[in-house]
Protein backbone atom coordinates (compact mmCIF):
# COMPACT_ATOMS: atom_id res chain seq x y z
CA UNK A 1 0.00 0.00 0.00
CA UNK A 2 1.78 3.35 -0.91
CA UNK A 3 0.90 6.38 1.63
CA UNK A 4 2.15 9.67 1.65
CA UNK A 5 2.87 12.37 4.67
CA UNK A 6 0.58 15.14 4.70
CA UNK A 7 3.80 17.00 5.68
CA UNK A 8 5.56 15.93 2.79
CA UNK A 9 2.99 16.74 0.64
CA UNK A 10 2.33 20.11 1.55
CA UNK A 11 5.29 21.07 1.62
CA UNK A 12 6.13 20.07 -2.04
CA UNK A 13 2.79 22.32 -2.95
CA UNK A 14 4.18 25.11 -1.22
CA UNK A 15 7.34 24.90 -3.23
CA UNK A 16 5.04 24.23 -6.47
CA UNK A 17 3.69 27.81 -5.24
CA UNK A 18 6.33 29.60 -4.62
CA UNK A 19 7.51 28.55 -8.02
CA UNK A 20 4.96 30.07 -10.18
CA UNK A 21 6.14 32.04 -13.09
CA UNK A 22 4.92 35.03 -14.66
CA UNK A 23 5.22 36.09 -18.20
CA UNK A 24 4.04 38.21 -21.26
CA UNK A 25 2.98 37.56 -24.80
CA UNK A 26 6.36 37.76 -25.80
CA UNK A 27 7.68 35.53 -23.07
CA UNK A 28 9.42 38.00 -21.63
CA UNK A 29 9.45 36.54 -17.17
CA UNK A 30 8.51 38.90 -14.91
CA UNK A 31 8.10 38.20 -10.98
CA UNK A 32 5.25 36.83 -8.88
CA UNK A 33 4.72 40.24 -6.92
CA UNK A 34 4.85 42.30 -10.27
CA UNK A 35 2.67 39.97 -12.52
CA UNK A 36 -0.01 40.03 -9.89
CA UNK A 37 0.41 43.92 -8.95
CA UNK A 38 -0.65 43.88 -12.82
CA UNK A 39 -3.75 41.97 -12.26
CA UNK A 40 -4.75 43.86 -9.39
CA UNK A 41 -4.36 47.34 -11.93
CA UNK A 42 -5.83 45.36 -14.34
CA UNK A 43 -9.06 44.60 -11.94
CA UNK A 44 -9.38 47.77 -10.42
CA UNK A 45 -9.19 49.70 -13.94
CA UNK A 46 -12.16 47.56 -14.88
CA UNK A 47 -14.11 48.62 -11.54
CA UNK A 48 -13.29 52.34 -12.16
CA UNK A 49 -14.37 52.30 -15.73
CA UNK A 50 -17.02 50.13 -15.57
CA UNK A 51 -15.76 47.18 -17.70
CA UNK A 52 -16.32 43.76 -16.24
CA UNK A 53 -14.18 40.62 -15.86
CA UNK A 54 -15.00 37.23 -17.60
CA UNK A 55 -13.67 33.89 -16.10
CA UNK A 56 -13.84 30.93 -18.07
CA UNK A 57 -12.66 26.99 -16.72
CA UNK A 58 -13.17 23.38 -17.21
CA UNK A 59 -14.07 20.84 -14.04
CA UNK A 60 -12.26 22.12 -11.05
CA UNK A 61 -10.94 25.19 -13.31
CA UNK A 62 -14.51 26.38 -13.45
CA UNK A 63 -15.20 25.56 -9.36
CA UNK A 64 -11.66 28.05 -8.96
CA UNK A 65 -13.61 30.59 -11.78
CA UNK A 66 -16.86 30.66 -9.76
CA UNK A 67 -15.07 31.36 -6.67
CA UNK A 68 -12.96 33.88 -8.16
CA UNK A 69 -16.26 35.60 -9.88
CA UNK A 70 -17.90 35.40 -6.27
CA UNK A 71 -15.07 37.50 -4.69
CA UNK A 72 -14.78 40.21 -7.43
CA UNK A 73 -18.54 40.62 -7.16
CA UNK A 74 -19.01 40.67 -2.98
CA UNK A 75 -15.71 42.05 -1.81
CA UNK A 76 -14.47 44.27 -5.27
CA UNK A 77 -17.11 45.66 -6.56
CA UNK A 78 -16.82 45.00 -9.74
CA UNK A 79 -19.27 43.34 -12.45
CA UNK A 80 -17.74 40.05 -12.53
CA UNK A 81 -19.00 36.78 -15.22
CA UNK A 82 -18.77 33.13 -15.07
CA UNK A 83 -20.61 31.45 -18.15
CA UNK A 84 -21.23 28.24 -16.47
CA UNK A 85 -25.40 28.69 -16.61
CA UNK A 86 -26.04 24.70 -17.12
CA UNK A 87 -28.67 25.62 -19.96
CA UNK A 88 -26.37 27.80 -21.94
CA UNK A 89 -23.80 25.49 -21.77
CA UNK A 90 -25.43 22.09 -22.67
CA UNK A 91 -27.27 24.01 -25.55
CA UNK A 92 -24.26 25.58 -26.77
CA UNK A 93 -22.66 22.06 -26.52
CA UNK A 94 -25.42 20.50 -28.10
CA UNK A 95 -25.73 22.84 -31.30
CA UNK A 96 -22.67 23.93 -31.41
CA UNK A 97 -19.45 21.86 -29.84
CA UNK A 98 -18.02 21.81 -26.50
CA UNK A 99 -15.50 24.18 -27.93
CA UNK A 100 -17.80 26.88 -28.14
CA UNK A 101 -19.18 26.86 -25.22
CA UNK A 102 -16.98 30.04 -23.93
CA UNK A 103 -16.43 31.54 -27.50
CA UNK A 104 -19.76 32.01 -28.04
CA UNK A 105 -21.32 34.20 -25.04
CA UNK A 106 -18.01 36.37 -25.29
CA UNK A 107 -18.50 37.48 -28.68
CA UNK A 108 -22.04 38.52 -27.47
CA UNK A 109 -21.13 40.36 -24.26
CA UNK A 110 -17.74 40.99 -24.28
CA UNK A 111 -16.83 44.93 -24.88
CA UNK A 112 -13.06 46.40 -25.30
CA UNK A 113 -11.14 46.63 -22.23
CA UNK A 114 -13.17 44.20 -20.32
CA UNK A 115 -10.54 41.52 -19.40
CA UNK A 116 -10.91 37.85 -19.50
CA UNK A 117 -9.34 35.48 -16.97
CA UNK A 118 -8.66 32.05 -18.77
CA UNK A 119 -7.63 29.35 -16.31
CA UNK A 120 -6.97 25.78 -17.43
CA UNK A 121 -4.90 23.00 -15.59
CA UNK A 122 -3.15 21.64 -19.10
CA UNK A 123 -3.76 24.88 -20.82
CA UNK A 124 -5.03 22.85 -23.76
CA UNK A 125 -8.78 22.95 -23.42
CA UNK A 126 -10.12 24.02 -26.95
CA UNK A 127 -12.28 25.67 -25.29
CA UNK A 128 -10.42 28.20 -22.97
CA UNK A 129 -7.92 28.69 -26.17
CA UNK A 130 -11.10 29.41 -28.80
CA UNK A 131 -12.25 31.99 -25.61
CA UNK A 132 -8.99 33.83 -25.91
CA UNK A 133 -9.33 33.86 -29.63
CA UNK A 134 -12.76 35.42 -29.00
CA UNK A 135 -11.35 38.05 -26.31
CA UNK A 136 -8.91 39.20 -28.46
CA UNK A 137 -11.29 39.85 -30.84
CA UNK A 138 -13.23 42.10 -29.23
CA UNK A 139 -10.00 43.67 -28.00
CA UNK A 140 -10.31 42.38 -24.14
CA UNK A 141 -7.25 41.98 -22.12
CA UNK A 142 -6.23 38.59 -21.17
CA UNK A 143 -5.05 36.71 -18.18
CA UNK A 144 -4.22 33.01 -18.23
CA UNK A 145 -3.70 30.60 -15.24
CA UNK A 146 -2.06 26.87 -16.69
CA UNK A 147 0.31 24.27 -15.83
CA UNK A 148 1.72 20.90 -16.86
CA UNK A 149 3.76 21.14 -19.76
CA UNK A 150 5.74 24.57 -19.63
CA UNK A 151 5.10 24.72 -23.66
CA UNK A 152 1.54 24.66 -23.35
CA UNK A 153 -0.25 27.31 -25.75
CA UNK A 154 -2.38 28.93 -23.01
CA UNK A 155 0.67 30.20 -21.67
CA UNK A 156 1.94 32.53 -23.92
CA UNK A 157 -1.86 33.72 -24.79
CA UNK A 158 -2.29 36.51 -22.41
CA UNK A 159 -1.30 39.96 -21.61
CA UNK A 160 0.19 37.77 -18.36
CA UNK A 161 0.14 34.58 -17.73
CA UNK A 162 0.58 32.71 -14.08
CA UNK A 163 2.39 29.26 -14.65
CA UNK A 164 2.16 26.36 -12.48
CA UNK A 165 5.43 23.87 -13.53
CA UNK A 166 3.43 20.56 -11.96
CA UNK A 167 1.36 18.01 -13.39
CA UNK A 168 -0.50 16.99 -10.65
CA UNK A 169 -3.76 18.17 -10.65
CA UNK A 170 -4.33 18.89 -7.27
CA UNK A 171 -0.96 20.57 -6.61
CA UNK A 172 -1.83 23.17 -10.10
CA UNK A 173 -5.38 23.48 -8.65
CA UNK A 174 -4.88 24.86 -5.95
CA UNK A 175 -2.38 27.18 -6.61
CA UNK A 176 -4.31 28.79 -8.98
CA UNK A 177 -6.79 28.78 -6.06
CA UNK A 178 -4.92 30.34 -3.83
CA UNK A 179 -3.37 32.91 -6.46
CA UNK A 180 -7.18 34.15 -7.31
CA UNK A 181 -8.10 34.19 -3.72
CA UNK A 182 -4.26 36.40 -3.21
CA UNK A 183 -6.06 38.52 -6.31
CA UNK A 184 -9.10 39.28 -5.06
CA UNK A 185 -8.03 40.31 -1.63
CA UNK A 186 -5.34 42.66 -3.01
CA UNK A 187 -7.88 44.21 -4.91
CA UNK A 188 -10.06 44.89 -2.43
CA UNK A 189 -7.52 45.81 0.40
CA UNK A 190 -6.44 48.74 -2.45
CA UNK A 191 -9.70 50.12 -3.06
CA UNK A 192 -10.47 50.21 0.44
CA UNK A 193 -7.17 51.91 1.09
CA UNK A 194 -7.34 53.92 -1.67
CA UNK A 195 -11.18 54.86 -0.72
CA UNK A 196 -10.23 56.19 3.22
CA UNK A 197 -7.34 58.51 1.53
CA UNK A 198 -9.80 59.75 -0.78
CA UNK A 199 -12.34 60.55 2.28
CA UNK A 200 -9.17 61.86 4.70
CA UNK A 201 -8.72 64.48 1.73
CA UNK A 202 -12.11 65.66 1.81
CA UNK A 203 -12.15 65.90 5.14
CA UNK A 204 -8.84 67.31 6.02
CA UNK A 205 -9.14 70.57 8.59
CA UNK A 206 -8.07 73.64 6.67
CA UNK A 207 -4.65 74.88 7.56
CA UNK A 208 -4.95 78.48 5.92
CA UNK A 209 -4.85 81.25 8.34
CA UNK A 210 -8.54 82.95 8.10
Amino acid sequence: MVTQQATAYLQRLCDVMRGTCVSDRDGTEHGLDAGARLVVDMILGARAHGNKIMIVGNGGSEGVASHFETDLSNAVGVRAVTFDSPGIVTALANDHGYGSVFERPIHLWANPDDVLVAISSSGRSENILRAVDAARGRECRVVTLSGFRPDNPLRRAGDVNFYVASEAYGFVEVAHGALTHFLADSAMMLRLQQARQVTSAVWAPNDRSS
